[in-house]
């Protein structure tokens, strides 16, 4: 385990949130902007903010968040969806999507892949907060540092 993850661990073995790493992916500078900014509020580091799917490969790959945001609709040739089904594969980080499609068929074809939480546009700062803690929870890395009881 590197130095780094070691600090971010808290006496009970599990990441603490205000430790948690956060990747944003999202196309519209403001959206992002607001994003980071909710998220450092809540106390969660914000180690990159990307605006494409190839881009959010890449800053996962380099950064190793522990949660990851993402936007269904990015610009460019690969989609949220897309990325966050790399992501989860290769990586195993789990993803939260951000849509402002609230459609069934785009919801459903976004949550088919892993075990993944959405969140609509617009949102409520608490909500995001909420759903990244609930994201953690879930995550397998969580699930196995949590002690046995």
């Amino acid at each position: 385990m590197k130095s780094e993850e070691k600090s971010r661990k808290t006496s009970a073995g599990s990441l603490s949130l205000q430790n948690t790493r956060v990747l944003v992916v999202e196309d519209e500078r403001i959206v992002a902007l607001d994003l980071r900014y909710i998220l450092e509020n809540f106390g969660f580091e914000v180690c990159s903010v990307v605006s494409t799917g190839e881009e959010s490969i890449h800053a996962a790959t380099q950064a190793h968040p522990d949660v990851v945001l993402m936007d269904i609709k990015l610009r460019g040739d690969m989609s949220g969806i897309e990325a966050a089904r790399k992501i989860h594969e290769y990586l195993d980080i789990p993803v939260i999507y951000l849509t402002a499609f609230s459609d069934e068929s785009t919801v459903r074809n976004a949550l088919t892949y892993g075990d993944f939480a959405y969140i609509r546009k617009p949102f409520e700062e608490k909500e995001i907060a909420a759903t990244v803690h609930k994201a953690l929870q879930k995550s397998p890395k969580q699930k196995s540092t949590q002690p046995y009881h």
